[in-house]
């Protein structure tokens, strides 16, 4: 199979490739390096690397056309800088367009989309949050864009997989607390947990469910990848002390959460596991562990959040 990856070499993307080559399948990456990283990837037979950004209308119009995908995994997205609203507009809803129009032109098969919590709003309705919970746009400028990049796909009439996803981890991810938390922890730095919980993916869950919709699984639509079940970040902090495998000389700060912070973020995964015959397998002490493993040999210089710190 050819398969195309925006954002290839980053978190998410350059592990969907790891598995697809594993297989033999045919993989092009193109990334602007803006998050991803360059060691992420190893060259090897199956796959092309492209440097460039998918908001060239040009570049990306070429490379689908000779490539010639028959899946498209769309997981370039602008999220760095919550103030840039430029930049997320000119990748995440320019950029998407720019892919979706590639992908009608040279016969694809089915686009891959990911999306995120986010775009159900800061404070959701219900928890879980089912699938029917109304997208909302207000709150930070990458749901804004990501949602309007899910509703060119659907504007498409593509056959297509939107997954809206819990919070991801494992190693590579260098956005969320957890990444915080060891580059704090190793440079000397305190830390502190705020009284919230989230609903952690560990990448190689989260993949497992891509390959199988890779694969054909799934009805064009919306889906949530989640394991179902919420952490309290000071779970997530503990994990992380005990894979470091280092002992605090005080208990961390809790913080009390701000009023515009909703306490628990749980996405319902329920049609996700039906229809994929999937769910999570991987616990948040074996994926924190694994994670700082590679934390440990490949180091982190920076973080991102898709939000304002307040």
């Amino acid at each position: 199979m050819k398969v195309l990856i925006t954002g290839g070499a980053g978190f998410i993307g350059s592990h969907i490739a790891d598995v697809l080559l594993s297989r033999s399948d045919e993989v092009l990456v193109i990334d602007n390096y803006s998050t991803g990283r360059r060691d992420n990837l190893k060259l090897q037979k199956g796959l092309t690397v492209t440097e460039g950004t998918i908001a060239d209308k040009d570049l990306t119009c070429k490379i689908f056309k000779e490539f010639a995908p028959e899946i498209v995994i769309h997981a370039a997205a602008s999220y760095k800088d919550p103030d840039n609203w430029e930049e997320d507009a000119v990748t995440n809803c320019l950029g998407t367009v720019n892919v979706v129009k590639a992908s009608l032109a040279n016969g694809v098969k089915r686009i891959i989309y990911f999306h995120t919590a986010l775009g159900y709003g800061l404070i959701p309705e219900e928890q879980p949050i089912t699938l029917s919970h109304p997208m909302k746009m207000e709150g930070s400028s990458y749901a804004i864009s990501k949602n309007t990049g899910e509703a060119y796909i659907m504007l498409s009439g593509m056959d297509y997989i939107s997954f809206r996803l819990a919070n991801a981890y494992g190693p590579r991810n260098l956005s969320g607390p957890l990444p915080t938390f060891f580059h704090r922890l190793t440079n000397d730095k305190p830390c502190f947990c705020v009284e919230t919980r989230r609903d952690f993916i560990y990448i190689n869950d989260l993949v497992e469910c891509v390959i199988k919709a890779v694969d054909g699984l799934g009805k064009s639509g919306p889906y949530h990848i989640s394991s179902g079940s919420d952490f309290s970040i000071k779970e997530l902090f503990d994990a992380t002390i005990k894979a470091l495998k280092i002992t605090l000389d005080k208990p961390v700060e809790i913080r009390p959460r701000g009023e515009d912070d909703v306490f628990t973020i749980l996405l319902d995964p329920v049609k996700t596991n039906q229809d994929f015959s999937w769910k999570t397998t991987t616990s948040l002490e074996d994926g924190v562990k694994k994670a700082i493993e590679w934390y440990k040999v490949y180091g982190i210089t920076q973080t991102f959040t898709h939000l304002k710190l307040r």
